[in-house]
């Protein structure tokens, strides 16, 4: 399952050094793993990632890809996401994490 969560509409763009300390505040274990083809948030003994789009070190979008069976893992996540103030995106559209 995937999940794409964004900055509100206006909202300047966080850092990905923003986003982890949110993430390693849920008590996550995670590294930011930069690669030519993008940027990915890998958590330890897990397969769900976060593929974060970014520019120059900002960013402003990303897409939880959640392993089956790590919902716990997912949780956090969201909830990381929403400290910060981001937003989900569905096909209905935006709505409050």
């Amino acid at each position: 399952m995937e999940t794409r969560v964004l900055l509100p509409e206006g909202e300047a763009p966080a850092t990905i050094k923003e986003v982890v300390l949110a993430l390693q505040a849920q008590k996550l274990s995670v590294r930011h793993d930069k690669k030519n083809w993008g940027d990915w948030l890998v958590f330890e003994a897990a397969e769900t990632v976060v593929s974060i789009e970014s520019n120059r070190g900002l960013t402003s979008s990303a897409t939880i890809e959640e392993a089956e069976g790590e919902e716990d893992l997912s949780l956090a996540i969201v909830a990381a996401f929403r400290k910060l103030g981001w937003e989900g995106e569905d096909e209905d559209g935006r709505y409050p994490l």
